[in-house]
Parts: C-alpha cells; sequence; structure tokens
C-alpha cells in the first residue's frame, strides 16, 4: 500500500506492539515508481498470504461441505498462485509469511462463509484502492489478480446468501481502511 499502510501493516504483521505511527499523505501525490510498485505488492502479499491460509486452514478442518467446500479448494489453490506470483515478482523483496489464527472462523461453515466474504470484498478494496498508485506494468499484473478476487467475493456473497454484485462499481479503500479491517479480524499474529 502506500508507504503509510505499508508501515502499519508491517508493524501488524511482524510484531510491533502498537500500530507503527502514520506518515502524512504525502505518498498520495507521488508519482508511480517501481519502489512503491514494491511497497504496494508487499502489502498485496500479506492479503494473499492471510487468505491463502485461511483457505488451507478450513479445508484442513473438514467442516466445509458440498457448494462450499468446493469453493474453498478452488480458491485456495488461486490464492496460492497470487502468492508464488507475488513473491516471484518481489524477489528478495517479498516480505515473510506471519502466522496467522483464525480461531472459529475455519472450524465452522458460517464463521467460514462470513468472514471469507470479508477478506474477499477487502482484497478487490484493497488492490483497486492502489490501481492508480502503480506504474503501468504493476497495474497490468495487478489487474490480473483484482478481477480474479471480484470473482471469488461474488462466489462467496451468493453461498453466504448476501448480495454477490451490490454495486455498479467497487471504489478502492485507503491503506488505512484495509488495515483497520484487517485488525478487525485479529487473523494476523505477532511473531
Amino acid at each position: 500500500m502506500l508507504r503509510r499502510g505499508a508501515l502499519v501493516a508491517a508493524g501488524l504483521a511482524f510484531g510491533a506492539g502498537s500500530v507503527v505511527a502514520a506518515r502524512p499523505d504525502r505518498a498520495r501525490a507521488a508519482a508511480p515508481s517501481f519502489a512503491q510498485d514494491r511497497e504496494i505488492f508487499n502489502f498485496a502479499l500479506l492479503l494473499e498470504y492471510l487468505q491463502a491460509d485461511f483457505y488451507s486452514e478450513a479445508l484442513r478442518h473438514g467442516a466445509l461441505k458440498g457448494d462450499v467446500r468446493r469453493f474453498a479448494e478452488v480458491v485456495a489453490a488461486h490464492e496460492q498462485a497470487h502468492v508464488e506470483f507475488l513473491r516471484k515478482a518481489l524477489g528478495s523483496h517479498a516480505r515473510a509469511k506471519p502466522t496467522f489464527d483464525f480461531g472459529r472462523a475455519t472450524q465452522d461453515e458460517r464463521s467460514f462463509l462470513d468472514a471469507a466474504v470479508l477478506l474477499e470484498n477487502t482484497g478487490v478494496v484493497a488492490y483497486n484502492g492502489q490501481a492508480a498508485n502503480l506504474t503501468k506494468p504493476a497495474l497490468a499484473a495487478a489487474a490480473e489478480i483484482v478481477s480474479v478476487e471480484g470473482r471469488h467475493a461474488a462466489w462467496v456473497s451468493d453461498l453466504a446468501g448476501v448480495p454477490p454484485a451490490p454495486r455498479a462499481a467497487d471504489a478502492g479503500a485507503s491503506s488505512s481502511a484495509v488495515v483497520r479491517t484487517l485488525q478487525s479480524t485479529h487473523f494476523i499474529k505477532t511473531q
């Protein structure tokens, strides 16, 4: 995400006792750069790590049945492919994988659906919120991922019984809003 979001997320994911102080919004005015691409892709990698582990753990617990299980199987593979893509794109700049604790969200089908709807929609608004901050090559790569994340969000929303496309357009979310959403889950644990 923006420098501010990257710093906040880094503190969140890597064990800072409290959220790291945010920088002023001057990064929003910065022209896209490869350095900024790395920051944004590293935050995206955090989201993808989180989603990949969430689906894999839910499948291991065995509480998902039928269409919900099939969704988790397909999406787990997609999220792992996103992790691999971002790690390859970032090379030695790729962040380390944090630890996660999903609690009941991976042990009960209703809790799983609620969490999956939140995570998939958060992924979409996180990517959308940073699109203008990416260089053209990075934007092309992110667009390939966000289009799939959007399909995941619609699919799981339908399974959860909520409207799969409640709006004509999805606005992006600020990095601070995405961080607040991630904090609210309590899924990311300090190392």
